[in-house]
């Protein structure tokens, strides 16, 4: 069965920054310590810092990523913010196979 996650900031949800990042890290390393793991994690908009050099959840993320789930980041993204030589794990990936992805999941759900 697959199944994506859809992270669109570098923080959980609206209001205070400072709790969101708090709380998407909380969420990523729980979800990390999970037996059971997803297919992959789509990463947009500012939600691509959370692999990128420097960010404080690198270390979830690549336990997921090295767990075996692929973990996307939109490529314009990436270029937007300026992270292509910064990213540390997950890869770089396009529209056109993030689309595909969704498209063909059995389960997406958007945090």
């Amino acid at each position: 069965m697959s199944e994506i996650i859809i992270i669109n900031s570098e923080c959980m949800g609206k209001g205070n920054e400072e709790l969101g990042k708090t709380l998407i890290g909380a969420f990523l390393r729980k979800l990390w310590a999970q037996e059971k793991k997803l297919s992959n994690i789509i990463l947009y908009n500012s939600a691509v810092k959370l692999i990128a050099d420097g960010s404080v959840v690198l270390d979830a993320m690549d336990g997921l990523f090295s767990a075996g789930v692929d973990i996307l980041a939109c490529g314009t993204c990436v270029e937007f913010y300026q992270l292509k030589n910064s990213i540390k794990t997950g890869r770089i990936s396009s529209i056109d196979e993030i689309c595909a992805l969704i498209m063909h999941a059995d389960k997406v759900i958007t945090i």
